[in-house]
């Protein structure tokens, strides 16, 4: 063999060489691909990197995600999973083996939405949709706050803890939407449409709109990249906050709407937080009065004693001189302990008094609510009642009408043996049987003498 090779001139390499050609062969002319296939044969050893097979009905690859890119992924891909991935051609050297070096991941039909996305996302962004020019500011004390949302999702009760834990003085309404599937979008612009309406009869109006929802994958939060909606929030009067998703997961309506949160919790503390911020603006003034009285005191303190020392009068003088500067210090710290003892005081009346209001407002609601459950319950109970009295006495009197006792009643008579049988024939009987006569009232026993 090595002969054929002198012979045609061939070079000589080694395999491990051949292979490191082969490699940078294919690393140079497969860059940045991306293949649709189906995934099998997945593995996770502990280093965290992903190994596993791409395939379709034509052929099979090798792939390999190491950790660093894997990290990224938003979804946990498994065996079976169509997904498009991008990536580099290489060649695993010491096997040999033709492989595929994983940057990115995403399932099948995501990519497709993503492009939607972008290419939505470049049109209103050019007509001016996101400019942060004309975002509207928060209320810094919104008095009622309205949530976008499915009442069955857990974003609602997140915020709604939030907003009563952070402000309790504000009212909070829910305004239900639909917030997945293709009917999401026109339920999301009927609920902004409802807060309008609301507005227009100028009764406690909403301050402040809070669109949310959790997280999901971009096909569960795609009523959110509806451009009718991005419209309908661009046009809408009040300023309207949107939580949609997790810290990584981006919409249209985040775009569009005057501020984006990254989760509906902090949504509800971005609209609150200049209530949260007011206890401690309230304890810093007071710190900050403490500090500045207890400096004058000081001051004059130090004052009336350099005064004392030069002053040269007699001594009782001075003795109640300096008693009543001390009976003056000790008043005016009571006095400043008393008004910071009453603005507390005052605080949690007033706070204890909103609960109670709004406690005592949802008690007589519900009491109401019960007293007419209860009325109905009677007037439906009493008509169940007389419907089957009537179904009783018709029942019974339709028993009576075929009762054999009824007949009986008009003087005849039911002859049995004495087995109980009826006798419906004098064959029956003979000569010297004992016979039961059943009569309307009472019986009769006979022994039978003659029978024709």
């Amino acid at each position: 063999m090595s002969v054929d090779i002198v012979e045609h001139g061939d070079e000589i390499i080694s395999v491990g060489q051949l292979n490191q050609q082969a490699k940078k062969l294919l690393e140079n002319q497969f860059k940045g691909i991306s293949v649709l296939g189906e995934i099998s044969n997945i593995a996770r050893p502990s280093s965290g990197h992903i190994y596993f097979t791409l395939k379709d009905e034509d052929g099979a690859i090798r792939c390999a995600m190491f950790k660093n890119q894997n990290l990224r992924l938003n979804f946990e891909p498994q065996n079976g999973d169509q997904c498009v991935l991008k990536g580099q051609v290489s060649l695993y050297a010491p096997r040999g083996d033709y492989q595929l070096i994983v940057s990115s991941m995403q399932p099948a039909g995501a990519g497709n939405l993503m492009h939607q996305f972008e290419e939505l996302k470049k049109k209103l962004d050019a007509e001016g949709l996101f400019d942060q020019a004309i975002k509207q500011n928060l209320p810094k004390q919104p008095k009622h706050i309205g949530i976008i949302t499915s009442e069955s999702t857990a974003a609602f009760q997140d915020v709604l803890t939030t907003i009563e834990r952070r402000a309790p003085i504000s009212q909070v309404t829910l305004i239900p939407a639909t917030v997945q599937g293709d009917t999401a979008p026109r339920t999301l612009i009927a609920a902004l449409q409802s807060v309008l309406e609301f507005n227009n009869l100028k009764h406690n109006p909403f301050d402040v709109i809070i669109i949310c929802r959790g997280g999901g994958s971009i096909e569960d939060l795609w009523a959110f990249n509806n451009e009718s909606l991005a419209r309908e929030i661009f046009d809408f009067p009040l300023p309207i906050v949107s939580g949609v998703g997790h810290e990584i997961d981006f919409t249209i309506t985040d775009f569009v709407s005057d501020l984006r949160a990254p989760t509906p919790t902090a949504a509800a503390e971005l609209v609150t937080e200049n209530y949260f911020q007011l206890t401690d603006k309230l304890i810093e003034v007071k710190t900050n009065l403490n500090h500045l009285m207890q400096g004058i005191l000081a001051d004059k303190s130090q004052k009336i004693l350099l005064s004392s020392q030069n002053l040269k009068s007699p001594l009782t003088l001075l003795k109640e001189q300096s008693q009543s500067l001390d009976n003056f210090e000790l008043r005016l710290l009571g006095a400043i302990q008393s008004i910071t003892t009453n603005a507390k005081q005052n605080f949690q009346i007033l706070t204890t008094q909103i609960y109670q209001s709004r406690a005592l407002q949802k008690f007589v609601t519900y009491n109401d609510r019960l007293n007419n459950e209860r009325k109905s319950l009677k007037v439906q109970l009493k008509n169940i009642i007389e419907q089957r009295k009537l179904t009783l006495q018709s029942m019974s009197s339709n028993l009576k009408a075929v009762s054999p006792l009824a007949v009986l009643d008009r003087g005849y008579a039911i002859v049995m043996n004495d087995e109980g049988k009826a006798l419906k024939s004098s064959k029956e009987v003979k000569v010297g049987d004992i016979i039961n006569t059943r009569l309307a009232e009472g019986e009769i026993i006979s022994n039978v003498s003659k029978k024709n």
